[in-house]
């Protein structure tokens, strides 16, 4: 049986606040926790309704019923099982290859996705503004799907990391140079922006190699791309030339 007190604990992990005074987070559903556990984050306590998780010891798992999963849960259709984790100490930051930067992402779904092209594309290291969701946020963990397990990402002042770093900086622009034409090299920072308002205007003067993704329709009055949609297709880019 699942307690009040872990009842009010992990409802209140859904709060950043919550989150880093406790220093835990959690996940929901089978593949996300199956990820999770098979990397090096530490399972705090596993709650399932499930004879699952037979690799996971009888003191850190606990039998729950759907009710009581319901009131735990950050999804309006709970699965079968949540486990809450331990948040790790933020590893070094790796300043070399592609580096992802994004600049006051605020939507959870897009920050997940982002998180899983980074796995795709092999890009060990993602950096975020601070203004930037966080991800331990559970939309963002949901979204993932287990990939926040092997990229690396830091939160750090992204002004004063692009004007000192050695590499060659980029960003999207609709008036930037066309990617499908433009040599592209195999180090770099790529910095994608604000999901309404694009990359800031402190940030868009550190940015020496404007790109932009060209317009194929022929009415061409779609304004922008799905921030993620983008990084998709840039990060694509980027690998083929590689």
């Amino acid at each position: 049986m699942v307690s009040k007190n872990q009842i009010k604990l992990i409802t209140s992990l859904q709060q950043k606040k919550y989150r880093f005074t406790n220093k835990l987070f959690f996940a929901e559903g089978v593949k996300v926790i199956q990820e999770l556990l098979h990397s090096n984050f530490e399972l705090e306590h596993l709650y399932t309704t499930q004879n699952d998780f037979e690799e996971v010891s009888n003191e850190k798992k606990t039998g729950i019923d759907v009710n009581d999963l319901k009131k735990i849960s950050a999804l309006s259709t709970p699965n079968s099982c949540l486990a809450v984790f331990k948040i790790p100490v933020e590893k070094k930051m790796i300043e070399s290859g592609l580096i992802l930067a994004l600049d006051n992402i605020r939507d959870p779904g897009n920050l997940g996705t982002i998180l899983r092209l980074c796995d795709w594309f092999g890009i060990h290291q993602l950096v975020c503004s601070k203004e930037t969701v966080d991800i331990y946020n559970p939309k963002v963990v949901q979204a993932t799907m287990g990939s926040i397990a092997r990229v690396n990402v830091s939160y750090i002042d992204l002004n004063t990391f692009v004007t000192h770093t050695k590499l060659p900086v980029f960003g999207t622009f609709m008036d930037g140079e066309n990617i499908y034409k433009t040599s592209l090299p195999q180090q770099g920072i790529i910095i994608m922006g604000n999901e309404a308002n694009g990359i800031s205007s402190e940030i868009e003067k550190l940015v020496q190699n404007r790109l932009a993704i060209p317009r194929f329709g022929e009415i061409q009055k779609t304004e922008s791309l799905n921030v993620a949609t983008a990084a998709a297709i840039i990060l694509s880019e980027f690998r083929r030339n590689s």
